[in-house]
Formats: C-alpha cells, sequence, structure tokens
C-alpha cells in the first residue's frame, strides 16, 4: 500500500497529537497499570505480582504496533528509545521455541493453549506478530520481526493440521498471519490462517466445551486470586494500581440470558456455524468484525472468491439491519454485540470502539477485493463518527462504549481497565496515509479525500496531490502530475452523504452522470453507504491537470427505519460525512431529550475557537429556544454532560 503524506489540515492535526501525545500517554499508563512491568517480573529483573487480565500482554503489543506506525512517519528518539526497550524485554521473556504469554509463564508454566475460547493466548500472540510487522516496515530491522516469526513459527507447529476444537475465542491470529504471509510469502502462514478460518464453526458440542472452559478459568482464577493475597500479605506496603472505575452501560433486563445463550450456542464467538454458512452478524462484534477482516484477506491472498457471496451477505444484513447511524455496531453491553434486526436502542448502543475499528479494517478489504465504493463510504463515515468519537481532543481521554443516548455514567477516560482501544485508535490514524489510494497500471481509485500527497509508481510514477476542505467543506482539487503525458482512470469516489456534486477539469465543468436507481431496503438507521459510487475520468493526463470537485455537504435529516423502535418523530442531523449530537454542555437549559426542533431552523457555521475549531449547527426549538449542535465525535471533551444524537422534529 502507498502511504500517502498528510498535508497541513484536519487530518494533519489529529496524527500530530496521536504522535506528540497519544503515543506516549499510552505507554504511561500501561507502566502505570503493569502490563509492562509483567515483563520485567517474569525475567526476574523486578519483584512484584502480575497485573491485568489474562491478555493483559495484547494491549502491551498493539501499543507497540502503534508505536512502529507513528514512528514511521513521525520519527522521534524518544518514541525509538521506548520501542527499543520493550523490544529487549519481551526477547528476554520469549521462550526459545517461540511461545509467549505471561499469565501461563508467571502462574501456570506447564501450561499452553487450554483454553482457547477464553484466554486468547493466539489473540495475544497476533497482536505481537502485527508489531514485528509494523515495526519491520518503519525501520527496516529484523529485530521484533525475527521475535514475531518465531512466535508464528510456534503456532504453525503446534497447530496446522489440527481440527476445529483447536480455533481461536477472539479472533485476531488471523489476520496477522495472513500479514506475515503478505510480508513473506511463507505458505505456511496462509494455510494456519485459512484453517482457523475455514475450522470455525465445525465443533461438535461447542456448548458443553466452552463450558468446560469457563470452569477451568474460573479454577484458575482462584488460583491467581490466592497467589495475589500471598503476595500482598507479604508485602504489606504495596499498593496495588487502581484502574478507573469505566463507564457505565444501560442493558436490557434479560441481558445475562442473552449473553449465557449467546456463549452456548457458539453465536458469541462466531462459532455457530462455518464461516461460508454464516448469514448475519452474530455475537460480539469485535470478533465478528476482525474474522470477516480476515475472510476478506483470506480471500484476496488465495484467490478463493468464492468467500465473497457470505462478506457480502453479512455485510449488507450489517448494514442494512443491524448498525447505528454513526456507524457503530454492537447494541447489547455485557455481550458488547449484536442484537437481532432493527434492535438499536441508543442508550443501550454498546457500538465500542473497537468495533468500528474493525470495520474500517473489513471495509478497507472489501474494498480492494471489489472496487466497490460503498466499503470506502463506510470507512469514513465510521472514521469521523463511530471510531473518531473514541480519541478525545487532547489525546489523553478515550471513550470504550459510544452510545448515541446518554443521560449519565459515561464520560471520557484515561485509561480502562481493557485498554484495548487506545492503541487500536492510534495504529489505525498513524496508517491513514495508507488508507486514501489505491491504483495498478493503468487506474487510480480516490477513497477518501484527506490534504496529501502520493505518488503512484505502478502507473508511471504519477504525483497526486489533494487539497481540500474535509469534514467542513465539500471543496477538493486534484492536481495530477505524471512523469510523462500518458493514458489512465482516475476513479472518483462519490459520497453517499452528497447531491448536486460539481466537477471541473482544467477550469471545464462536466456534468456527472445520474446514478443508476439502487433498489436497497430503507436501512435502519437511515445512512446507506450503499449509495456511494465511483465516478471514473479516463483521459491522457498531463503535468498539472486540475481535478475540482465540490461535493455538496448540505444539513441532512435522517430518519431510522419505522422498525426501529423509540424513534418515530426522530430525526438524526448529518452534514457531510459528520454526524451531530446535542450536548447539555451547550444547551444547559434545555432539555435534549424532549425538545423538538424546527427543522426550517438549521443553520452552519464554523466555531474556530471550540474543541480546537470545529463547525457547529445552530437550530430553535418550536417555542424559538436556541439551540446547538456539536460533531457527535467531539462530545465529552467538555467533562461530564449529556447527549442525544436524536432529536424530535
Amino acid at each position: 500500500m502507498n502511504q500517502a503524506k498528510i498535508l497541513p489540515g484536519y487530518w494533519y492535526d489529529r496524527l500530530a497529537v496521536n504522535a506528540e501525545t497519544a503515543i506516549f500517554h499510552q505507554w504511561e499508563q500501561l507502566e502505570a497499570s503493569g502490563s509492562i512491568e509483567n515483563f520485567r517480573i517474569l525475567t526476574g529483573e523486578t519483584e512484584g505480582f502480575r497485573e491485568g487480565w489474562f491478555f493483559a500482554d495484547s494491549d502491551a503489543f498493539k501499543w507497540l504496533d502503534a508505536a512502529a506506525r507513528v514512528y514511521a512517519t513521525h520519527p522521534s528518539p524518544r518514541l525509538a528509545a521506548l520501542m527499543d526497550d520493550f523490544i529487549t524485554l519481551i526477547g528476554r521473556v520469549q521462550k526459545t521455541d517461540g511461545y509467549i504469554y505471561t499469565y501461563n509463564q508467571i502462574h501456570f508454566p506447564d501450561t499452553r493453549w487450554a483454553n482457547l475460547q477464553i484466554e486468547h493466548e493466539l489473540y495475544c500472540h497476533g497482536h505481537l506478530i502485527e508489531a514485528g510487522i509494523s515495526h519491520h516496515q518503519a525501520t527496516g530491522r529484523n529485530d521484533l520481526i525475527e521475535i514475531a516469526q518465531r512466535a508464528a513459527d510456534r503456532i504453525v507447529a503446534d497447530f496446522k493440521g489440527k481440527g476445529p476444537v483447536y480455533t481461536p475465542g477472539h479472533q485476531e491470529i488471523e489476520i496477522a498471519l495472513l500479514r506475515l504471509y503478505r510480508l513473506t510469502e511463507q505458505a505456511d502462514y496462509l494455510d494456519t490462517a485459512r484453517q482457523f478460518i475455514e475450522q470455525r464453526g465445525r465443533q461438535r458440542g461447542f456448548g458443553l466445551s466452552v463450558f468446560r472452559q469457563n470452569s477451568i478459568v474460573e479454577k484458575r482464577k482462584e488460583v491467581v486470586k490466592r497467589q495475589r493475597q500471598a503476595h500482598l500479605a507479604a508485602h504489606p506496603d504495596l499498593t496495588p494500581f487502581q484502574v478507573p472505575a469505566g463507564n457505565e452501560a444501560k442493558k436490557p433486563w434479560n441481558i445475562t440470558l442473552r449473553y449465557t445463550l449467546n456463549a452456548l450456542t457458539g453465536k458469541y464467538l462466531q462459532q455457530h456455524a462455518p464461516v461460508r454458512a454464516q448469514t448475519v452478524p452474530v455475537g460480539h462484534s469485535v470478533r465478528f468484525a476482525y474474522l470477516e477482516t480476515a475472510v476478506s484477506m483470506l480471500a484476496r491472498e488465495s484467490g478463493d472468491l468464492s468467500l465473497l457471496t457470505p462478506l457480502e451477505r453479512v455485510w449488507d444484513h450489517m448494514v442494512s439491519r443491524r448498525m447505528y447511524v454513526t456507524g457503530g455496531i454492537g447494541s447489547l453491553p455485557a455481550l458488547e454485540g449484536f442484537g437481532n434486526d432493527y434492535e438499536l436502542d441508543p442508550e443501550f448502543a454498546y457500538a465500542e470502539t473497537c468495533a468500528a475499528l474493525a470495520s474500517m479494517f473489513w471495509n478497507w478489504e472489501m474494498v480492494q477485493l471489489t472496487d466497490r465504493a460503498q466499503y470506502s463510504d463506510l470507512f469514513e463515515w465510521q472514521l469521523y463518527n463511530a471510531a473518531g468519537v473514541g480519541m478525545g481532543v487532547e489525546g489523553t481521554s478515550y471513550l470504550y462504549n459510544n452510545p448515541l443516548t446518554c443521560k449519565g455514567g459515561v464520560t471520557r477516560q484515561a485509561w480502562y481497565e481493557v485498554p484495548c482501544c487506545p492503541s487500536n485508535i492510534s495504529r489505525t490514524w498513524a496508517d491513514l496515509g495508507k488508507y486514501l489510494y489505491t491504483n495498478d497500471e493503468k487506474n487510480v481509485w480516490v477513497h477518501q479525500y484527506v490534504n496529501s500527497e502520493t505518488v503512484f509508481e505502478k502507473c508511471g510514477n504519477v504525483n497526486l496531490k489533494i487539497e481540500t476542505g474535509f469534514p467542513w467543506q465539500g471543496n477538493v482539487r486534484i492536481v495530477v502530475t505524471p512523469g510523462e503525458t500518458q493514458a489512465f482512470s482516475l476513479h472518483l469516489r462519490i459520497p453517499s452523504w452528497t447531491k448536486d456534486t460539481l466537477l471541473r477539469i482544467n477550469n471545464e465543468g462536466h456534468d456527472f452522470p445520474t446514478a443508476d436507481p439502487v433498489d436497497n431496503e430503507q436501512t435502519a438507521s437511515g445512512y446507506d453507504p450503499r449509495i456511494s459510487r465511483f465516478f471514473d475520468i479516463q483521459r491522457n493526463w498531463s503535468s498539472g491537470d486540475l481535478v475540482e470537485i465540490d461535493f455538496n455537504m448540505d444539513i441532512q435529516l435522517r430518519r431510522a427505519h419505522p422498525k426501529v423502535k423509540g424513534h418515530k418523530g426522530k430525526v438524526a442531523v448529518t452534514a457531510g460525512p459528520l454526524v451531530y449530537c446535542l450536548e447539555s454542555v451547550d444547551n444547559y437549559e434545555v432539555d435534549i431529550f424532549n425538545v423538538q426542533i424546527d427543522p426550517t431552523s438549521l443553520a452552519e457555521q464554523f466555531d474556530s475557537d471550540l474543541l480546537g475549531g470545529t463547525s457547529v449547527i445552530s437550530a430553535k426549538s418550536l417555542d424559538s429556544t436556541p439551540l446547538t449542535f456539536i460533531p457527535y465525535y467531539l462530545w465529552g471533551n467538555r467533562g461530564p454532560s449529556q447527549m442525544t444524537v436524536w432529536v424530535r422534529a
């Protein structure tokens, strides 16, 4: 993938916060919470007790992955030193045969791969492998990739050729092995990833198996608890790190029963049916989207396009019936996953940040597999909304679950007991330049409109530069500079949210052809990426050719499907790729959950002093009370507050 250079503008500023503040804040939190210290304890370098969940290694490895990706575009001696020290520490912890999992190595040194559906050993190894790949690509060095390959080779040796019992509970290792295959072209990695994917959902008696594993896991937790008590008794002056309490999530009355049934039937883990037979998105939403990402990668790398049908089937079902207007997925807390069709209560919404990011990974693979604009459209929508909300403007506070209505109890936190989201955001943003374009010898696709510049070597060293006011303004300037005059097609994504687009090529106006009618069922959320399409410009390009586009970003009022309960008479306010919300801090004298807006009063303006500079939408209620809407991704940056996306109109 091309890593386009991000130029000054909206994303330039956000990526600077990511590189200069967020990545170091995350390291400090990992140190404070014991995730890094766990490795030192294992080496004997320090004395202490292992902290965190059994999968805490994954958060440390994911940070290293994010740090490497940040370093690729924002190198700094401080970041390099942190990575080097941690890589050395990992090398000391890893067993000579490649295995590394501090939970077992410290507490149960004779145990490996015992509770694959619950304890996430393979998930942790997957994040280590991804970190190794990213570090190698960023630095050209081999120290971490060699550690990662030893881990991958251990997995191949222990799992290749085995049956459905040996599939992971939390998908991720599949993505890691497929990325490693792309780097090394070693067939064992492709074959093992394919095995994990194809064996999924084929285990007989899965419910009984997961019940037994859960029993073993609980007994192991009791052993660790007793070990901790003994350690604290021997060290009375020790004060363990206290993780912030985290956020509340309003739950349906029957959530415990639903969670139990999901787990025992395999749906929670996408183990209920083989991948090719799965028809709807179910279970834990992050695991689901990681699985679909891996299936898409497998289809691309193996050429097995028979996988495309189930991929498109579950994607379409998700978009049409099980996705929030923000692009968030996962409507049930505790389950952290999908509910039934049209079950999209805005206050129950879990919509985990990692789920939106995982969906973006999936959409990126799908657009490369199909060249269909709908996947890039959803990527953009989630980038700005369902994922964009996950990091605060200062880079040191985060949201894990993302309701669309908050009546209190959800605030941005510096860290979480399960801190999977912060570094996941950071690694995705750091790679933003890789998600903007694709190309081959005769085609260039523009997927995202971001101030950027890149060179396409496959097309004969074509330089392409974009200047835009996104996400606030719809103006886009594209300067095309080939090495010499040559013919190729430039494919411009026409977003689903725009109408009446204007196009000029070298100051000459051109008409967009009318899009073919799309026979789609109305989506549950009111947002439909399937409307998006690519517009193709085929011509002989010369140095300095200028393409100018004006995308209409008028305010739109979106309505949910009638089957979505509690949304009758309500709208979601959007403009361009952004979803807006009412936050109590801006509307402190208003009952934001019951106020009725006057749709004719909506007007957009830019406030350079608010939250680093943002568009706001002003409105009036039916009794002429002033109202202020801000972008959804910015809510919660000014302390505890209430918020709603859906308003009466």
